[in-house]
């Protein structure tokens, strides 16, 4: 492991490249992977799932075999994943980055996965199988803003968040009775790593533009193919499945949507999902930490090359 990749305090340097969904994340972490031999770690929590691959814009084949990716394809479909599995995950896949001679970079949206490598969370509370599928019936029936006052009340700090965490907050107040965001401040370790984030964040109107593109893109690849596919052989009850978009093509296919229908309510719960990543981004990276790009600017690929030599050390 090369001395700049560490400090006097045994710190591991490791850059991240983060952003909201369809921001262009990607392209630039193969660039920068290839320029300088990287390994891809995906901090992508539904990347993870084997099967899952044209919605969540799981790199390809070619993409793989041109740049190591770890993390894409490591999980079952009917698997959970949590912050803290992932990170522990993440930090073995970094080593065998090392180990290859390859400089690990992280690549993806899913906050709390990130956050997790610097800050190790320790055991969540753990919740009674039967009671947690007894209560998981009952807020099925709740829209996600019924859902969102629910834990505004009870876990304000992830009130933010997409309809699965929102779930997961009430559930854990509910049968365990403690916040689940306590559990992720309070059990905090020390941090043993020291992270730098590229935030990849094109203007607001530009990044709806490119959802709707890269929803069209996917279906035209034959998204809703891989799904019929998958509901041959994926529960409806597997976690996999709350990837956005997959669900609504499902009822697409059973008959609930029209095919235009189902094109655009994909496209808006996209452009909310993706709302929520800029808000994490915004207010829980430390500034001094994080340098943001806009991918349309013209200097774009100025800002990156500085950003990876002033954060090789």
């Amino acid at each position: 492991m090369s001395s700049s990749e560490d400090s006097d305090a045994g710190e591991q340097l490791l850059r991240v490249i983060c952003g909201p969904t369809a921001a262009g994340k990607s392209a630039i972490a193969m660039w920068l992977a290839e320029l300088h031999g990287c390994a891809i770690v995906s901090a992508d929590s539904r990347q993870l799932y084997r099967g899952f691959d044209i919605g969540t814009a799981k790199p390809t084949a070619e993409e793989q075999a041109r740049v190591p990716h770890y993390g894409v394809n490591a999980a079952d479909p009917d698997e959970r994943w949590s912050a803290a599995r992932w990170a522990r995950s993440a930090r073995g896949w970094i080593a065998s980055a090392r180990e290859a001679a390859r400089t690990p970079l992280i690549v993806g949206g899913t906050g709390f996965y990130i956050s997790a490598i610097a800050n190790p969370i320790a055991a969540v509370p753990e919740l009674n199988p039967a009671s947690r599928d007894e209560l998981s019936t009952v807020l099925a029936a709740f829209t996600t803003e019924e859902l969102r006052r629910w834990t505004t009340e009870l876990d304000p700090p992830r009130a933010h968040l997409g309809r699965a965490q929102l779930v997961r907050a009430v559930e854990t107040v509910l049968l365990a009775g403690r916040r689940l965001s306590d559990s992720y401040t309070s059990s905090r370790q020390p941090a043993s790593v020291r992270l730098r984030y590229l935030v990849v964040d094109p203007g607001r109107d530009e990044l709806r533009e490119r959802i709707a593109e890269r929803v069209d893109a996917m279906l035209a690849r034959g998204w809703l193919e891989e799904v019929r596919q998958l509901m041959r052989t994926v529960p409806r009850e597997a976690p996999a499945w709350k990837s956005t978009g997959y669900s609504t093509l499902r009822d697409q296919l059973e008959g609930r949507y029209t095919p235009s229908e189902a094109r655009e309510r994909v496209i808006v719960d996209t452009r909310r999902y993706a709302k929520r990543q800029r808000t994490w981004f915004r207010h829980q990276l430390p500034r001094e930490q994080a340098t943001y790009l806009d991918p349309n600017d013209g200097n774009a690929r100025k800002i990156v090359e500085e950003w990876w030599i002033n954060n090789s050390q």
